[in-house]
This record gives C-alpha cells, sequence and structure tokens, in this order.
C-alpha cells in the first residue's frame, strides 16, 4: 500500500487525542475518588452517623489522631461518638491529648466511652473524656496514678570493668540515669515531676465523676477495680457494651440507634506502608511499652516470683 503523509498525521493526531482524554478521565476519577473520601468518610459512611474510635494497644500522644478527632467536633453529620476502649494505659501526655480531644467534642456532640476487657490508667483517663461510660462486670479498669521506672546498673557495670563518665551542666541533668546512683535530690526533684501529673490525672476524676477529692485520692493509689466495683464506687456509670450505649443516645439524647456507623482505627492513618512496616518490626524486636518515654499511666500485670 502506497505510503500517506496526511493519513499518518491523522492517526497520529487521533493517537494523541485518545491519550489527552484518557489522561483526563484518570485525574476526574482520582478527583472525585478524593472529594468522595472528604466528604463522607474513608469507610464509605455518608450523611449522618455515629462515629465509632478504637482506642486499644498502648495510648501515645498522636497529633494525627488529634487532627482527625477535630475534624470529627467541626462534622455537622456525625451526632455522636462511641470510644470503645480496650487499654492498659500508655504516656502521660498522650492519655492527656486524647481526654482534651474527646472533650472538644462533647462540647458539641455526646461521647460515650465502652470498656472492653482492660480500659486502666491512661485508657480510663480517655473514658473520663465522655458523658456516659459503661464497663463490661469483669472489666479491668481503674489503676489511677502515673510511674515512672529506671534501672540502676553501676555494679554489673563494675563487674564488667566499666566506668560510665558523664559531663552534665547540673546534678540534676539526665536524671534518674541507670548509669549512676539516684541521690536524694534527684529522687526528690523526679517525685515531685510524678506528684504534678498525678495531681492532674486526681483533678480529672474528681471533675468528670463528681466524686469528693478526698474519696478519689483513696481510690487513686494505683489499685485496678472490675467493673461491678467501678461502678459501685462511681468511677463509671453503667453495666454494658455497645448496645447499651446506643440505647442510652437514642433515650437520653434523641439520637436514633440505627444510625450507620463510621469506624475509626489508628492504622486508617497510620502513615504509608513503610511506616507500617517499620513500625511492626519495631515492635516485633522491642514491644512497644518497653519503649515508652516520658511518665506512663500504664497498667500491666506481672508474673508472681
Amino acid at each position: 500500500m502506497a505510503f500517506d503523509p496526511d493519513r499518518l498525521i491523522e492517526r497520529r493526531r487521533l493517537k494523541r487525542g485518545l491519550i489527552i482524554w484518557r489522561t483526563l478521565a484518570i485525574v476526574g476519577l482520582v478527583v472525585l475518588a478524593i472529594v468522595a473520601v472528604m466528604r463522607f468518610g474513608s469507610d464509605g459512611v455518608m450523611g449522618e452517623r455515629i462515629v465509632r474510635l478504637w482506642v486499644d494497644g498502648l495510648v501515645i500522644d498522636d497529633p494525627r489522631l488529634e487532627t482527625k478527632l477535630d475534624d470529627i467536633a467541626k462534622d455537622s453529620g456525625v451526632k455522636a461518638v462511641i470510644v470503645r476502649i480496650d487499654s492498659p494505659g500508655g504516656t502521660a501526655t498522650g492519655g492527656e491529648a486524647m481526654y482534651l480531644a474527646l472533650r472538644r467534642i462533647a462540647q458539641k456532640k455526646p461521647v460515650i466511652a465502652v470498656m472492653g476487657t482492660t480500659a486502666a490508667s491512661g485508657g480510663y483517663m480517655v473514658a473520663l473524656a465522655a458523658d456516659q461510660v459503661f464497663a463490661r462486670v469483669s472489666t479491668i479498669t481503674g489503676s489511677i496514678g502515673v510511674i515512672l521506672q529506671t534501672a540502676e546498673v553501676t555494679e554489673l557495670l563494675a563487674d564488667l570493668g566499666i566506668k560510665a563518665e558523664a559531663i552534665k551542666s547540673g546534678p540534676l541533668k539526665a536524671q534518674p540515669s541507670p548509669f549512676e546512683r539516684m541521690t536524694d535530690e534527684a529522687r526528690t526533684a523526679v517525685k515531685a515531676v510524678i506528684d504534678d501529673t498525678y495531681k492532674m490525672f486526681v483533678d480529672m476524676v474528681v471533675e468528670r465523676r463528681n466524686l469528693p477529692r478526698d474519696v478519689v485520692l483513696t481510690l487513686a493509689d494505683g489499685r485496678i477495680f472490675t467493673g461491678r466495683q467501678a461502678k459501685e464506687l462511681g468511677l463509671i456509670d453503667a453495666i454494658g457494651g455497645e448496645q447499651e450505649a446506643l440505647e442510652w443516645l437514642k433515650t437520653n439524647r434523641a439520637i436514633a440507634s440505627d444510625l450507620p456507623i463510621s469506624e475509626l482505627k489508628r492504622e486508617d492513618f497510620e502513615g504509608d506502608w513503610l511506616d507500617s512496616v517499620s513500625t511492626r518490626l519495631g515492635n516485633a524486636i522491642v514491644p512497644a511499652r518497653l519503649r515508652l518515654d516520658g511518665l506512663v499511666t500504664l497498667w500491666q500485670a506481672h508474673p508472681g516470683k
């Protein structure tokens, strides 16, 4: 067949046009998907709904979660938040940050806490932000307190022939340290920090549970309670689970119990796949609770000696 330059040029023009339209179509689909996620939520639930927030594992300070909770506070489509807690606690800062974020939501819409197997220490701190707190009879809760743990290994180092040295700007810098014995002055300074954070925790319980301070102080010695004990002591409101929470919303806040529920989990905004793999690998090598830094509000059962 004879070579036809005009026909070849026309074919190339049509091919370029097809590529352009395909590209525009793909871009359009991506934009629509982004709009849909922003408008309807990552799980596809749109319109009036209830958000179910899962608080499990260790409670840590996470600015991404705080931002998400602030978005929920502004979202008029979210009619209530149910916080499902199964956590032994975590850092004091993490519990405080989540408590404050949930209280900002509670200024605009009801927040209900439903305790699972464990909602102790920082997990209980998170529950304090709720308008109504439910727990199972056998839930482990309480453990109101703050702890800072360290180890002193100077004798071990001496046995190994190792001597640690530090040049510090002052005697209380980097205290406590495993490489030197804690002085009475350092112990007093560290205890003052723990006591101040403990006071914050007690203040939360006094305010949110409407209990006298002297009563709270008798309960806030670090002991744990079952859900039934916590109910009798006024640390929670009722025995029950999510169904009871939905019924409470219906009866007390006129919120339909059959509204669709939008799920919010920590892994929904943990970052890209590389971050996720790195986190999982780190947890496999060193358990997350052993890598907590700062003051800790954490309950952990220790095996007997």
